[in-house]
């Protein structure tokens, strides 16, 4: 928060008398065509996922017949899971003796995910597609078999497969039958099948106003990844502090801040759990702590006056310092999506840019003609950051009051809206954005924004309130868009922003954020209406994800 100004194609399961504990969903295939996360697009329909389970005899059993035990119900995990089919059968759970096993084949790949869930179930690590009883076998199965980040987890013959079409799945395959066995102790018999409903999904974590260490990044990482959350924002220059190392500008770093070793380990773990980070250089607002070292550049209004944070956008020497910045850290970052800012522009915050900024008019006519206004060269000013960052790939992002209403400048049709606030002069709806075909990340401020010592009429956000009446269609205020938008809102991020750093520790900041998360995770992988209670899950969130 910027200084705030106000398929799985399938059928549905029959109900049958046989079946009246299926719990099934059909959905359609999650697109993450530009969502700027690890995983690898499915093609839409889910074929048939053969488990990973090897053809190795089964021991002669020694306890009861399957068909003795009542038939099993679904796994109780936070998001949770989509489809279960029931079976009948004792489940599993780690015993001595039982692996985690990766098949020579897919050892490249899923030997991290195989190794973290040996270490975490007490399990041996092996490669090798023989399995026994008491083993947990992980496999790739073919592309295109399901959509991006599903998985299939079987529990059959004392044994458990999981498989799905890419990395990311199988990884969220671990940690439903870590989950399983953290809550109930045991995994149930029968199979889950299991996607998201959104392809982004995580956490934008502000620290520029207040500096977090590398060890406790890292422990939100890992809480997201078993919440299969994937994407953590990470917004490092505002007014207040630039926090990460810098070479070509290492006038305008702050201290403490991030080293560059510490950014690639923390980008390594993020890239072994499945999880993009997504950097922000918040431009051409929210520069106060370079404007600091570089008081050239300073935007300043017709009576001479400097505007706080907010770079003058007519002088070529803002552009290239911001772009020294760019790709000095393009490479930095590896994820597949990059944050371009854009908000709150102090110069288009008020009643009439023109009259107050003579300057920034002149250029923005002597750029787009005798009609531009300064709106116009913000516009371009956010489509030549964009132009510096696209050879890369990356996705591109940035906040929705960074578009603006009609203008002789367009912004570029590939950036993704980030929509956090209606409050803004000139507010625009979000079915402005939805109808022009933007794809649109959920921030809503209402339900999404955790701002230290609530500021600016904020409160905290609730698990309860996020779990009980936000869905991602709830873009603004309380209010969803119409349905036929849910494709282009590409999913949501709870967003922690630190205006009043110092009124809450680094503890109560994680403590606070928890179950927010847990009720997120829960509205973006599953589309349905929440199926237990709030204190019921609640409870569930606490047994499933609390660290042992």
């Amino acid at each position: 928060m910027r200084q705030t100004t106000g398929r799985f194609s399938g059928s549905r399961a029959i109900a049958t008398a046989a079946a009246a504990t299926l719990v099934a969903l059909a959905v359609p295939a999650c697109s993450a065509g530009a969502d700027g996360t690890r995983a690898t697009p499915g093609t839409g329909s889910r074929a048939p996922v053969p488990t990973a389970v090897s053809p190795t005899p089964t021991p002669t059993p020694t306890g009861p017949p399957a068909s003795s035990y009542p038939l099993s119900t679904a796994p109780r995990t936070v998001p949770s899971v989509r489809e279960h089919v029931p079976a009948r059968g004792p489940g599993w759970k780690p015993a001595p003796g039982g692996r985690v096993l990766v098949a020579p084949a897919d050892s490249a790949a899923l030997s991290d995910e195989g190794k973290l869930l040996a270490g975490e179930l007490g399990l041996g690590y092996a490669e090798s597609d023989q399995s026994a009883p008491g083993d947990v076998q992980l496999g790739l199965a073919a592309k295109g078999s399901g959509p991006a980040e599903s998985y299939t987890l079987t529990v059959k013959d004392g044994r458990v497969g999981i498989t799905g079409p890419d990395e990311a799945g199988v990884f969220y395959g671990t940690r439903t039958l870590k989950q399983e066995i953290r809550g109930a102790g045991s995994a149930p018999e029968g199979t889950v099948k299991d996607a998201p409903a959104k392809p982004q999904r995580g956490l934008n974590l502000d620290i520029a106003r207040k500096y977090f260490t590398p060890e406790w990044i890292e422990g939100r990482l890992r809480e997201m990844a078993d919440l299969k959350l994937n994407q953590l924002g990470l917004h490092f220059s505002d007014d207040q502090a630039f926090r990460i190392e810098s070479a070509t500008h290492p006038e305008i770093v702050s201290t403490p801040h991030l080293t560059k070793a510490e950014v690639r380990r923390i980008n390594a773990l993020a890239a072994a759990l499945h999880i993009a980070v997504v950097p922000e250089i918040d431009s051409p607002g929210h520069l106060g702590a370079v404007l600091r070292v570089h008081p050239e550049l300073q935007l300043r209004d017709v009576a001479g006056r400097a505007v706080k944070g907010a770079v003058d956008i007519s002088k070529p020497a803002s552009a290239k310092l911001v772009d020294d910045l760019l790709r000095e850290y393009l490479p930095l970052f590896p994820a597949g999506a990059w944050h371009l800012g854009a908000d709150e522009y102090q110069a288009l915050v008020v009643r009439d840019p023109q009259a107050s900024f003579p300057a920034l008019a002149s250029a923005a006519r002597a750029r787009y003609g005798p009609t531009a206004r300064v709106q116009d060269l913000a516009t371009g000013w956010l489509n030549d950051r964009a132009a510096v960052v696209r050879p890369s790939g990356k996705a591109l992002k940035a906040w929705n009051d960074g578009f603006f209403r009609g203008g002789v400048a367009k912004a570029a049709p590939d950036i993704q809206a980030e929509y956090w606030t209606g409050k803004e002069i000139g507010a625009r709806p979000p079915l402005e954005y939805l109808e022009a075909g933007r794809k649109v990340v959920n921030l809503n401020d209402e339900y999404l924004y955790y701002v230290l010592g609530e500021p600016n009429q904020f409160t905290y956000p609730t698990g309860k309130r996020i779990y009980e009446q936000w869905t991602p269609l709830v873009l603004r205020g309380t209010t969803p868009v119409p349905a036929r938008y849910d494709p282009q809102v590409l999913g949501g991020r709870l967003a922690v922003w630190c205006d009043l750093a110092a009124s809450q520790t680094p503890d109560q900041v994680a403590a606070g954020i928890r179950l927010p998360l847990a009720a997120l995770s829960q509205k973006l992988w599953d589309p349905r209406p929440p199926q237990a209670a709030w204190t019921d899950f609640q409870s569930l969130a606490g047994r499933v994800t609390a660290e042992r």
